[in-house]
């Protein structure tokens, strides 16, 4: 299970109502493992699901979710790790991390994850608003919705990352003292793998891992077996019977088929949508074969295409070349700065 907010809340339903304990990142000064807005879950017998540090305050944290569940209140915490001499929780970021800690009950609509769950599954993206209590406010008391970004009323820009409204912001009265945390959710990110050989396998494995949704489409018998690939999703279709429906669901594509006429049907249909990320394996001169046999070029995709697949990195064994096709996809899907190896590649 990777620490996708999706594959959170999947643990999480399986038992909802046995009394487990969000804790949330509400503010972070200087640096941090996590940042604003990641959250974990505690269960009441010592389980937790996630992670919003690098497993530095994950123990303590477990003490206080206890201290959550038997008052039945909001728990405020800070680990200041600016002191670098102070030595209790060795954090080592020397950061300022503020969490809050809530108990989810049925009294407060278990913070309506149970609806945040229901959109991502569905592939819908949405806003998670968190109204912050005060220390020691019970947990009947707690409120929070999930929105989506067209009807909320904070300006699209506001809401890129997450951000703390205040009582202006909000138009609350002053007296109300109201802070909210608004925390941007989307779904998994979604990949196709163009190719079902047996070099796809790290591919899928490592995009899983990273908690993608992935699809691999191989038109051929003998390739994308199930048992080959058992997390992922299978299509048995040749790419031009891809409905728009289906090829709206994927954010990036590699194309590794190792066929000429293959690929080129593939970055043929590729070219006609608005993926992010399109990726095909091989040399450059094989690039230029294929687009040619597509009827296409380079400018015809809308978002990033590299060809040759993937970073600088190093390394020639399939798990290498998936490591650098998927750090270079997970650059452009974050918007990262990076170098592709047409840079470098000749």
């Amino acid at each position: 299970m990777s620490n996708h907010i999706e594959d959170l809340l999947s643990e999480w339903q399986l038992t909802p109502h046995d009394g487990w304990v969000l804790a949330v990142v509400t503010k972070v000064q200087g640096s941090a493992y996590r940042k604003a807005g990641a959250m974990m879950l505690f269960h009441p017998l010592g389980k937790s699901i996630g992670l919003v540090s690098g497993g530095c305050l994950e123990g303590d944290l477990k003490r206080h979710a206890q201290r959550a569940i038997q008052y039945d209140t909001a728990v405020k915490l800070v680990y200041d790790a600016t002191d670098e001499s102070d030595t209790t929780y060795q954090l080592g970021c020397g950061g300022i991390i503020e969490l809050m800690l809530f108990p989810l009950t049925s009294k407060n609509h278990y913070l309506q994850l149970h609806r945040l769950a229901e959109n991502l599954q569905a592939g819908i993206p949405c806003l998670y608003e968190l109204v912050l209590p005060d220390e020691g406010t019970t947990s009947d008391l707690f409120v929070a919705t999930v929105v989506n970004p067209s009807e909320s009323h904070y300006p699209p820009s506001d809401v890129q990352k997450p951000v703390i409204f205040t009582l202006e912001q909000t138009g609350h009265h002053p007296m109300q003292q109201e802070h909210r945390l608004v925390i941007p959710c989307r779904p998994r990110f979604h990949i196709a793998i163009f190719g079902g050989g047996l070099d796809a396998q790290p591919l899928a494995n490592i995009a899983n891992q990273l908690g993608w949704q992935v699809t691999v489409i191989d038109e051929r018998t003998s390739y994308a077996r199930h048992h080959d690939f058992p997390s992922s999703t299978i299509i048995k279709q040749t790419p031009a019977k891809l409905t728009n429906d289906i090829m709206n669901r994927f954010d990036a594509a590699v194309v590794m088929q190792h066929n000429l006429t293959l690929d080129a049907n593939a970055i043929l249909r590729l070219s006609q949508t608005q993926i992010c990320y399109v990726a095909l394996l091989g040399p450059p001169h094989r690039r230029e074969k294929v687009l040619a046999i597509a009827g296409v070029s380079a400018n015809d995709f809308s978002g990033v295409f590299s060809a040759p697949a993937g970073l600088a990195l190093g390394g020639e064994l399939p798990e290498s070349i998936a490591l650098s096709i998927l750090a270079q996809c997970h650059g452009v899907l974050h918007k990262a700065h990076q170098v592709s190896l047409d840079k470098v590649m000749t």
